[in-house]
């Protein structure tokens, strides 16, 4: 099991979900992972820690009236920073917007929201007695995360100046891919979006690991969520499907080859 007890600066640590039905979200989520849930009251609000064999994988929450009207349930991820506030003016002055300015989460952590210059969302959490998931890069677990977006130029020298990113061009005959690291590790992933693919915003794509992603993809059904790009085989990487949850909230799942991670 790949457990952390620390994230390094400039990596995704976490994910969490706004949906319209946090009930309806884990019975769909534990039976397609097999999580288990945890609430907590956190000022005011419920918030669901998302559990996997006992070590946390992320949160799960209910949008408000007002988040309702504008926003449709998704996943959104989490990057590990040494601090929030300054991070966060780094992304504005990158030409990024801070939705939320950074706050404490009692003990736990600092965190911000913010929006890319090309529109897609992302977080910032800066770990005290919280470090972010206890457990990635296995089945039922946050294994990857990939950047949809109609500016693959602007949004490479935003996380650039902000996290210090390195973006590598990866062959890919069906889309141009840019690959993001950080001190030798691989962050990330980016896509160009082509006309196909009908974009209606960019946004940021979490990837979970499952054992098997046919199996996976026919179990999203059976629980009422939608397959949105049947599996299909990544060479030498895996094979993987981009689904919807019942509530509309995008993910994949990823089968990786060999059992790699």
């Amino acid at each position: 099991m790949t457990t952390m007890t620390q994230h390094a600066a400039g990596m995704f640590c976490w994910a969490q979900v706004g949906t319209t039905d946090p009930e309806a979200a884990k019975n769909f989520y534990g039976g397609l992972f097999g999580w288990t849930y945890e609430d907590h009251d956190v000022q005011g609000m419920t918030i669901t820690t998302i559990k996997k064999n006992g070590r946390d994988v992320g949160n799960l929450y209910r949008l408000s009236p007002e988040q309702k009207a504008g926003d449709q349930p998704s996943w959104i991820p989490f990057v590990a920073v040494d601090s929030a506030d300054a991070t966060a003016t780094q992304v504005e002055a990158s030409g990024g917007k801070v939705l939320m300015k950074p706050n404490d989460v009692d003990d736990k952590g600092r965190f911000a929201f913010c929006q890319d210059p090309t529109t897609a969302f992302f977080s910032l959490w800066q770990a005290r007695n919280k470090p972010g998931a206890g457990i990635v890069n296995e089945p039922g677990s946050m294994c990857w995360n990939e950047l949809i977006t109609d500016d693959a130029k602007k949004a490479g020298a935003f996380y650039s100046k902000v996290f210090g990113w390195t973006g590598k061009p990866k062959p890919n005959p069906r889309v141009e891919y840019t690959v993001f690291s950080k001190d030798g590790a691989e962050v990330a992933g980016m896509i160009q979006a082509t006309p196909e693919m009908h974009l209606t915003h960019p946004y940021w794509m979490t990837y979970f690991a499952v054992e098997d992603c046919d199996a996976s993809a026919a179990k999203v059904r059976q629980l009422g969520g939608k397959v949105q790009m049947e599996p299909t085989d990544i060479p030498e990487i895996g094979r993987f499907a981009v689904v919807t949850d019942p509530q509309g909230a995008w993910f994949s799942i990823i089968a990786m080859k060999d059992g790699r991670t």
